[in-house]
């Protein structure tokens, strides 16, 4: 529904029943609202039911008297300070100079030759017909000016390699396969994209009710919530909205959301599916469908749903991206759609070349000791530190341990733990509170931790795959970073795909892990050699 009045606006569904009474008038004052049932929205002022959304900041809010205390609070806020600095691009040995050539997009055209010349110097591996060049700089690219902005705002004053080339070639209308190192500026890759589609759509063909237009889905709660939040930055002040679909909040709330008119849903698959067999969503306006992590996605009991999901859509670009690709994942992806652009930057399947791996032979029941010495050590201890583990229960026991041994506010993060704790968690981290966190495999997919630039695998993952996504923690957009890690026998499995990765990083191997005897039989790493499924929730 929409008010009139431009300071009044506030977004309803059109007929709100509660009990035998109907009404559609928006509420003036908060204690004109009722309060809210179970599991619906709650006004972010006064906690009564949200039955309106600020289009200004997509709030949850329960009457005009509460929007325009949101909008008096936006407008004595600035920048939120936890944005990070802008980041250039790292310089390599040779720098491309664009002259203005006077066109109002910006756009520059490359020969054959410069487009390979380029895609060389910034490891940029291209497999597919038609695709179109990197690109230089987003204001290139024809955005709105407002998407420039948001950009620029988000933190990318230049594009990073894998920005260069996936955007262009989204924005082309291709599917694309994507692979680049952890820390690399994948998420934003795929989501100025969508974010400039639903844009520019619904500029040209708005409508009263509004279906969804992407979808991102993702392994982990964690990773949904992040995407979200940088899509919202992205799309501030856009014609963009976003729904979040994850367990762990009440369905009905997602629902209402999603039925108030969105642009991009973000979601896990499972709670998606949940909510398309309890409800009528409709999904044939579907655009773009983007998977992160997609070599994930498509294990750990992921694959059937997300085909579920997507043979619910109506034949959308396809958007795969992972800091780990195999050739299993490739033939896969030709199944969902035709001509798959495949692009990768870097060394594939490889750690992130600014982290700096610090192998360490500790005994089993030394570890904790170990452990204990690092975070007491001035010179070692660098907080905020993400220290990893293989269980849920190992991870509460190791944070208590820390608290109660070092003095060093540590807290544990798994998939047992509420939302709630675990955003309340997180947030805690991330703001400098809690110097350590503890945590199972949770957080080694693509969540981006601010500010982090430390980890322990206290315990070694089981793949080698999970191993480079845990370390690659440590890094953010080209940043250095220190990967200290725990190996002992209980780990013989990985040993010949653990040194041929340090090997190639050039760190230095400890003498127990070359001279072992385990290292005698050899798995090539590309074809997955020593994974073991295990749950990280």
């Amino acid at each position: 529904m929409e008010h009139p009045s431009n300071d009044d606006q506030c977004k309803s569904s059109v007929v709100v029943t509660y009990g035998n009474q109907v009404t559609d008038k928006v509420k003036e004052r908060s204690r004109d609202q009722r309060e809210p049932l179970p599991g619906e929205p709650k006004c972010v002022i006064c906690n009564r039911y949200g039955e309106y959304i600020c289009d200004q900041t997509d709030d949850d809010i329960c009457s005009l008297e509460c929007k325009r205390t949101v909008l008096c609070r936006v407008a004595n806020t600035q920048l939120p300070v936890n944005l990070p600095p802008p980041k250039r691009l790292t310089a390599t040995d040779e720098c491309f100079y664009v002259r203005d050539s006077g066109s109002q997009s910006g756009s520059v055209f490359f020969s054959s030759d410069q487009t390979e010349l380029l895609r060389s110097r910034l490891e940029i591996h291209v497999k597919g017909d038609l695709v179109p060049p990197p690109i230089l700089s987003f204001s290139s690219c024809n955005f709105p000016q407002k998407l420039l902005q948001n950009i620029e705002a988000a933190g990318f004053e230049m594009p990073t390699p894998v920005q260069m080339q996936a955007i262009p070639a989204a924005l082309s209308g291709k599917s694309l396969l994507v692979s680049a190192e952890t820390g690399s500026g994948k998420t934003a890759s795929f989501l100025v994209p969508v974010v400039n589609l639903c844009a520019n759509f619904r500029f040209e063909q708005f409508r009263d009710r509004k279906k969804p237009l992407a979808m991102v889905l993702t392994p982990t709660r964690e990773l949904c919530i992040q995407v979200e939040e940088q899509a919202k930055l992205l799309g501030k002040g856009l014609p963009f909205k976003t729904a979040l679909v994850v367990g762990g909040d009440a369905m009905a709330r997602q629902l209402h959301r999603i039925q108030q008119g969105v642009e991009l849903i973000v979601g896990t698959p499972g709670r998606l599916i949940d909510l398309l067999k309890k409800n009528d969503i409709q999904l044939d306006d579907v655009k773009i469908f983007a998977l992160d992590e997609v070599d994930c996605m498509f294990q750990r009991g992921f694959r059937d749903q997300v085909m579920q999901i997507f043979r619910a859509l109506s034949q959308p670009q396809v958007l795969l991206y992972s800091a780990t690709v195999s050739q299993d994942i490739e033939n896969m992806v030709s199944s969902m759609a035709k001509d798959v652009a495949v692009v990768s930057v870097g060394k594939p399947n490889r750690p992130n070349k600014v982290v700096k791996q610090l192998p360490i032979w500790v005994e089993s029941k030394q570890k904790k000791q170990k452990l204990f010495d690092i975070l007491m050590s001035k010179q070692h201890f660098m907080p905020p530190v993400v220290v990893y583990v293989g269980s849920r229960l190992g991870a509460d026991l190791l944070s208590n341990a820390i608290t109660v041994t070092v003095g060093v506010k540590a807290l544990s993060i798994h998939g047992e733990k509420s939302m709630k704790e675990r955003r309340d968690i997180m947030r805690s981290f991330l703001m400098g509170e809690v110097p350590v966190i503890v945590a199972t495999g949770i957080l080694g997919r693509g969540v981006d931790l601010v500010g982090v630039r430390q980890v322990i695998l206290f315990d070694m993952p089981n793949s080698m795959k999970e191993y480079v996504h845990q370390i690659g923690r440590a890094s953010r957009l080209g940043e250095e970073g220190t990967a200290i890690v725990f190996v002992s026998e209980e780990n013989k499995n990985l040993f010949p795909d653990l040194v041929e990765i340090l090997r190639s990083s050039g760190a230095a191997i400890p003498r127990e892990l070359v001279n072992s005897r385990h290292m005698t039989v050899t798995r090539p790493f590309s074809n997955g050699g020593g994974q073991k499924k295990r749950k990280h929730e």
